[in-house]
Formats: structure tokens, sequence, C-alpha cells
């Protein structure tokens, strides 16, 4: 009987919001009649920021800032310092204290959230179209104006290890890692997490110092959906015209291959061998793509599986214990890795990858079919496609590629380069793996995990 009065109270309410709601959604529905479907805008800047928009009249706006300052620009003397700056995200700035920030933020049922790659760092907020103001204004104050005050910082320095403690609990975060500090000398070796060693050894100054030189305007897009270009045009113009100068290139990635093992006693053993792919935005990025789906890029559903992909049929000849396997491809401005990454019982780990490896020596010889491909460039187009239906997603494309090249490729030219890869090209991929030079790493029980150069 206790539960009666709250009950009493939500369907009061629930009968108020139905009695309104005709007048609310005749209003909208009215206003919608007005409305005409918007293309995306992009600008360039004079001082080089480049502004894209597309109004689609949602009625939550999300806005991003995309900035040039991931963990490949890091040296060894500051290694550590994206990670603590993504952290830092809501400390005092020279405009507003955390406090109001955070209280701001909350007021008006926003949310902030800081990523980063090892090439971006993402500021981005989601809030009601209405409060697109209140909320541009938070943005630019961490973005541009950040203080870095000394008690602060060190306050928050122990989260590093929390943070990536907790990252590393995930056995597929530390082989990805470990892969890419085998696989590369420098820039894309730098790890997204801070090294213990420098946990406490991140100063303010070194916080300032990495800012100062990255957080260029000439470094940065400034991109919003559901927002208008004119508004978006004028906030970057006024606010984020900040520093001039193209700021740290970077060096230029160098990979090495090499091989990194941890030998954990755990029953699973994650392995994952590759070779140098391709850079984004190159010619042959779509033979690649295609050629992972083909291989198998795991499944679109939850806890589904993948039997259509080659790896799959080609392992499950190998081993009748259960596994997964899928084809492991990343790309970045000036390379990219291309491979496998299995997750096997440590009994039959050498015969998984094994099989794995032979499977794409086969297709570089050639053995697929038309029917392969045409399923794998609808299952690319379909994961693309799924990719940008969401504002998150959309948000990430149009933001990333604005801020490489400036532009954006619509969906339909997306889909027409996907159709375009001939069976050749993705043969030639293939071959490419098998001739390139390996990089391995693997963490588990890994008595039966074959070394690098057994597999060569």
């Amino acid at each position: 009987m206790k539960g009666i009065p709250a009950i009493a109270r939500s369907l009061s309410k629930r009968l108020y919001s139905l009695k309104v709601a005709p007048k609310v959604e005749a209003s909208a529905t009215a206003e919608r009649g007005k409305l005409h479907p918007q293309d995306l805008e992009i600008t360039k800047l004079p001082n080089g920021l480049v502004i894209a928009s597309l109004e689609n009249y949602s009625p939550a706006s999300r806005i991003g800032v995309f900035i040039k300052s991931g963990s490949r620009y890091e040296t060894t003397n500051n290694l550590g310092t994206s990670h603590l700056l993504r952290l830092a995200s809501n400390l005092t700035t020279k405009g507003a204290s955390s406090f109001k920030i955070t209280r701001g933020i909350q007021a008006v049922g926003a949310n902030l959230s800081v990523t980063s790659t090892r090439e971006n760092m993402i500021y981005s907020m989601e809030c009601l179209r209405d409060y697109v103001d209140t909320v541009m204004e938070y943005l630019i104050n961490v973005t541009t104006a950040p203080e870095f005050r000394h008690w602060e910082v060190t306050k928050l320095q122990p989260q590093l290890k929390i943070d990536k403690a907790i990252a590393f609990q995930n056995p597929q975060v530390c082989v990805l890692e470990s892969l890419h500090a085998a696989a590369y000398r420098n820039a894309l070796a730098n790890s997204l997490y801070c090294p213990d060693y420098a946990v406490g050894k991140i100063t303010p100054g070194m916080l300032h110092q990495f800012v100062q030189e990255n957080f260029k305007s000439a470094r940065m897009a400034l991109v919003g959906l559901g927002v208008s270009h004119s508004e978006l045009k004028q906030v970057g113009e006024q606010f984020l015209n900040i520093r001039s100068g193209a700021g740290s290139s970077g060096a230029k990635a160098q990979y090495h291959g090499g091989e990194i093992r941890e030998q954990t006693g755990e029953s699973l053993v994650h392995a994952a061998i590759v070779a140098e792919g391709v850079a984004t935005g190159s010619a042959e990025a779509n033979a690649f793509s295609v050629l992972q789906h083909i291989l198998g890029a795991g499944p679109l559903i939850k806890r589904g599986n993948n039997i259509s992909s080659k790896l799959f049929q080609a392992i499950t000849k190998a081993t009748s214990l259960p596994f997964d396997a899928t084809a492991f491809n990343v790309n970045y401005s000036d390379s990219g890795l291309f491979g496998i990454y299995t997750i096997s019982q440590a009994s039959v780990t050498r015969e998984v990858i094994m099989a794995a490896l032979n499977q794409i020596k086969a297709v570089a010889q050639g053995s697929i079919t038309n029917e392969d491909v045409t399923r794998a460039k609808n299952n690319l187009k379909a994961s693309y496609l799924m990719l940008v239906e969401t504002s998150d997603g959309l948000l990430n494309e149009i933001g990333s590629e604005a801020l490489a090249s400036g532009k954006y490729t619509s969906p339909t030219a997306v889909i027409q380069n996907i159709d375009s890869v001939a069976t050749a090209d993705i043969v030639n991929a293939a071959k490419k793996f098998v001739d390139g030079k390996k990089s391995m790493a693997a963490c588990g029980n890994l008595g039966n995990t074959p070394f690098i150069d057994e597999l060569c």
C-alpha cells in the first residue's frame, strides 16, 4: 500500500503530459513544415581554423573542437601530458572556476566529454539547442583559457594511475598499446596513457607548454550539428583566433616492426600480428577496409558471431575449441597497421594464429570469389552508414576529416568509393600484408604462442 501515493503522483504527471502533448506536437509539426534540409557547410578561416556545421534542426545540438594534440605529439620529456590534459578538462580556467563549469553544465542538462586518439584530442558538448550559447562559453573556456593551478594539477595526478589501471584490466587495451610500441620507434609508439614513472612529475608548466605548442587555430576544427553555420563561424572568428602558426608538426611515424610478449598466466591468450598498412585517405585505404570485412571485422550485433568471415571458417577447421578472430585495421595520417587479432585458449593459440595467417595468404593468392567481395562491401557500407546515423559518430567523422584535409566526403561518395574497389586491389592489399615486416603483441599463458620469427 505504501507504493500507491507514488504511483498516483506518477500517473497524474503522465495524464497532465498527455493532456498538453497535442498542442506541442501540432506546433512542432507546423514549425517543421517551414524548415528546409541543409547541406554540410565548411569554411576555412585565414588563420587556418576549419569550421564545419550541419543544420539538421535536431532539438539537441552537439558541438566539438578537434585539435591535433594526441599522444604522438609528445616527446620523451613530456610523455603522459595528453593523458593528464584529458583528465583536466574541468579544471579552473581564466574565465570560470572548476565549480562554475561543473554546475553551469549541469544546470542546463548538458554534457562535456573529452576523448583522445594518438593524433587528435576532441572536446565535445551536447545540449538542448536553446542552450548552445551557454554551453559554447564553457567549451571555449576549457579549450582556450586553461590555468592549470598547481594545487589542482597535483590533486589530479593520482587519477592517472587509477585511469590507466582501469583501462589495462582489459587485455585488449594491453595488447594494442604494446602493439604500437612494438611496431613504431617514435610518434605513434607513444601510449595513450601516462607511464608510471611520470605520474606526479607532469607540472603545470609542462601542460602550458604543450597547449601553447599544439592548441593553435591552424590545428583546430570547430564542428557543430544542429547549429547555424553563421553562428558557429562567428564564434570561431571571435574566440578561437588564439595563437597563430602551424605549431609542432610532430615526427613522421617510423614503422620498424618488433615483438612484445607479456606472460600473465591467463588461460585466454590475446594476440595481434600486423604489418604496416596505409594512411587515412590513401588510394589503398578502401581496399584494405574491404579486405578486413572479407576476413572478418567482428559481428554487427552484441554477442553475435561472424560465421561468414574467412577467418572464422578457416580456424574452425583447425580447432573445435571456442575462439575469436578478427581482422585488425587502423589508419593514421602517415601510416597504418593491418593484420589479425585473435583470442583463444592457450592450448590452441598456435593453431589459431597459423590458420588465420594461412587464410590471408590464400586471399593473396586470389582465393576469393565475387560473392565474397560483394558481401564484404555490403558489410562495410552497412557499418559506415550505421556509424554516421548517430550524432556522435557523425560528429567524429566530420571533425576528423575536416581537421586532416579541410573537407568532408559525403556518405554517397564514400559508398561509391567502396563500390569502385576491384578484386585485384583486395588481392594486392593481402599481398602487402603477407610480404610486409611483421609486428606482434601477445598476453596470457604464452607457452603455445609462436614467436614472430616463426611466422615470417
